[in-house]
């Protein structure tokens, strides 16, 4: 089935879940964000005494990480292409891998880029960093200048692989929700 594929994506805290959440209580089939379990996991795992902003330092193989997660996103994908729904909704793109992986200065093969061109998405959402939103968590680590770096990794890989990133403008939640919509029903 064909369906239109659309990330949501952003830095930490910029309110890109709670988007994607206001997506989805319209009707519109959303994958959720897989990240913040399995930091979540890497942390209990890991050693406390390191809380930084990269969940990285909290796994063993930090690659296997990374591919889990790509992988992971690529499934999300593979799950949109056999259904009847309209719409998918991803909270975050296979892209964002890389991105994060640039911004942490890790390095990465053409497995991770191969992905990414493999599977393509008609549309990327992009919520900018919005220090009156932001808060940072458990899960969240970043602080607010890390998550406008993020930003730029963000708009630079999504430019790499040919996109052209809407940028979802700062208001309520609402109003954010209705531009997306409305966006889509322009494309």
């Amino acid at each position: 089935m064909n369906s239109t594929k659309v990330v949501i994506t952003g830095a930490p805290g910029t309110g890109k879940t709670s988007i994607v959440n206001g997506l989805e209580q319209k009707g519109i089939h959303c994958f959720h964000e897989i990240i913040r379990d399995m930091t979540s996991k890497a942390k209990k795992e890991g050693n406390p005494e390191n809380m930084v902003s990269n969940p990285l330092v909290f796994v063993d193989d930090a690659l296997q990480f990374n591919k889990d997660l790509l992988y992971g996103r690529a499934d999300h994908f593979k799950k949109s292409l056999k259904s009847d729904t309209a719409v998918h909704i991803f909270d975050r793109g296979i892209p964002d891998v890389l991105a994060y992986m640039d911004f942490f200065d890790q390095v990465y093969g053409t497995e991770f880029t191969s992905v990414c061109e493999a599977h393509t998405y008609d549309a990327i959402f992009i919520a900018p960093p919005w220090k009156e939103i932001y808060i940072s968590d458990n899960e969240r680590l970043e602080t607010f200048d890390e998550a406008q770096k993020i930003h730029d990794a963000l708009m630079h890989t999504y430019t790499a692989f040919g996109y052209d990133p809407i940028i979802i403008p700062k208001k309520p939640v609402p109003d954010r929700v209705s531009f997306v919509l409305e966006t889509l029903n322009e494309l």
